[in-house]
């Protein structure tokens, strides 16, 4: 005659039990399988606790030995199956996996699971859970380019070396201009969010002028000095040093990053700086913007403010922007640098490896 297992339950086991039983939020085979592991701690025979929860004593055995063997793991998990391994349907997904990273389709830039399933004979809805479960998109890109900067390490060096550890007695600013910012009017009213559908507005637009937001984002406690202007020559950038020249401190040096745009270097602002001795200038490396933190700040109010709201005019934008900058400095968020030089060459270098061997071959 068989004999059951004594099943113990701890006190740190008993409350996680119990809340699993209860299949509040619990998966129902788990919440079961709760039930039978606390029945037959409290000493009942698996024919007695399979009538209660209207399963098998066969069933109720099985759960009363994984937990006496494993404890909570041994029901929380399913145990592996025994049958024979699925050759053919792997055989398949590797081939997809093959042909997704590795080939094109002769008429498309991409595969879709259709086009794929065709040409491997197989069904969509198998190219779908091969995707999905490799983490594949043929569907989607996104855009990227190394820098062939010749100073690139030194100026990474210089950028990093400001967000990681910002010299004393000084701000360190990330400057930039935000130019062609439109104004745009849809031509009729946007219909509102609702319970199965998303907001809406036109795909046609009557243009109102643009304008150029110069923006610094001071690091340390992340506020934010900026102004419109009509054009970003190097008089306009000028002037938006003058203005950051006024809202600092006097007694701070202040080290400004910025891109390499032509009129950030204009010899007319190399005497202006010349004048001003607290101004340091830190460039980042050519086509290097993700270095520039304040590009972060753009991409916020441009989500959050310009992109879905329409403009009568450029004075509405101007007054729309001015007022984002001011609600953004009552409460101000800086943004945390974390990435380390050693990190970026290292995947900068992994980049340049693969985009090397694209070309090759």
């Amino acid at each position: 005659m068989r004999i059951a297992p004594s099943v113990t339950v701890t006190n740190e086991q008993r409350p996680i039990l119990e809340s699993w039983a209860r299949g509040r939020s619990t998966p129902v085979r788990l919440m079961q399988r709760a039930k039978i592991v606390l029945l037959a701690a409290d000493g009942q025979e698996n024919k007695d606790i399979a009538a209660q929860i209207g399963t098998t004593p066969l069933l109720v055995g099985r759960w009363r030995k994984r937990f006496v063997k494993l404890g909570l793991p041994g029901i929380v998990q399913d145990a592996p199956g025994r049958g024979r391994k699925p050759v053919a349907r792997d055989a398949v997904a590797t081939k997809i996996i093959e042909w997704t990273t590795q080939r094109r389709p002769e008429n498309a830039t991409h595969w879709s699971t259709r086009t794929l399933a065709a040409a491997l004979g197989t069904s969509d809805s198998m190219v779908r859970r091969v995707w999905q479960a490799n983490g594949l998109k043929p569907h989607l890109s996104r855009t990227f380019k190394l820098s062939n900067d010749p100073r690139f390490v030194e100026k990474l060096v210089d950028v990093v070396g400001l967000y990681l550890n910002p010299p004393e007695h000084a701000l360190v600013l990330s400057c930039d201009e935000k130019s062609q910012i439109q104004a745009l009017d849809r031509t009729q009213p946007g219909l509102p969010i609702k319970p199965g559908r998303c907001g809406t507005m036109t795909h046609d637009y009557k243009r109102n002028g643009t304008t150029t937001l110069f923006a610094a984002l001071e690091l340390a406690e992340g506020k934010l000095i900026g102004t419109c202007m009509k054009r970003h020559r190097h008089q306009e950038w000028i002037k938006f040093l003058k203005l950051v020249d006024a809202q600092t401190p006097a007694e701070l040096d202040l080290h400004l990053i910025a891109d390499n745009y032509f009129t950030h270097k204009t010899p007319e602002v190399q005497r202006w700086l010349k004048r001003h001795p607290r101004f340091h200038m830190h460039f980042i490396p050519t086509s290097s913007s993700w270095l520039n933190m304040v590009e972060r700040w753009f991409r916020e109010i441009t989500d959050k403010r310009i992109r879905r709201q329409s403009f009568t005019g450029i004075e509405q934008l101007i007054d729309v922007i001015m007022d984002y900058i001011a609600k953004h400095n009552q409460n101000p968020k800086t943004f945390v640098w974390t990435a380390k030089v050693e990190d970026i060459m290292a995947k900068v270098a992994r980049a340049r490896a693969v985009l090397n061997n694209v070309q090759t071959n």
